[in-house]
């Protein structure tokens, strides 16, 4: 059973994340999918199919950390797995966010297969979570795409095991995940993984 004020509050977070989203053009129409823990055994997450800056609390449901939902009929997004494996792998985590923008898809196809993302120099890393300098390398994977749900929450799950520090990693002409210990944490990562991308896609366009 989840504490059902905890819901609550978590799905309002939901809402006010999808419009927000959808309002800057990260997550347009019915894509992405969103979630937020309620305890150590259940998250809330978006109904699959529905339009993201049009969310209501009905647009929410519960499912517990093998993505099955819980006290509902709805049909929880088929990307899940990806979501629920974090909450596994970081006890510390509060939210998810799976986005559509433009900049990440393109980026993530340009990438080479089986490479990651390389982002060193940019101020703006700093904004998130434990990282203290411009000076390091953020370093963001990208996973190819694919319809085996399972096979694809397994690879990351090796991954990030293995590099707990990571903020976020792209799927291939697909978009982008991040996570955060709150709502509000995850919203900056968004914003800021944006950021970069676009500086690069801007640095790749300008170079001779």
């Amino acid at each position: 059973m989840f504490d059902v004020t905890r819901y609550a509050t978590a799905a309002q977070s939901i809402v006010d994340a999808g419009r927000f989203l959808y309002d800057r053009g990260w997550s347009p129409a019915t894509s992405s999918n969103y979630s937020a823990r309620l305890d150590h055994d259940h998250v809330a997450i978006t109904v699959s199919g529905r339009h993201k800056g049009q969310l209501t609390a009905g647009d929410v449901m519960v499912v517990d950390l093998n993505g099955q939902a819980v006290q509902s009929d709805c049909k929880s997004s088929a990307e899940t797995l990806l979501h629920t494996v974090l909450y596994q792998i970081f006890p510390n985590v509060g939210a998810v966010l799976h986005t559509h923008s433009v900049k990440a898809t393109v980026l993530s196809r340009l990438a080479s297969p089986g490479s990651a993302l390389d982002f060193e120099g940019y101020e703006l890393q700093k904004a998130f979570s434990g990282v203290e300098t411009h000076e390091g390398i953020l370093s963001i994977p990208v996973f190819d795409n694919t319809q085996d749900i399972p096979a694809l929450a397994e690879q990351t799950r090796e991954w990030f095991q293995a590099r707990p520090d990571q903020p976020g990693y792209l799927i291939r002409g697909h978009g982008l995940y991040t996570w955060g210990k709150t709502m509000a944490d995850c919203l900056r990562h968004v914003e800021a993984f944006e950021f970069l991308f676009e500086c690069e896609l801007e640095t790749m366009r300008v170079r001779p």
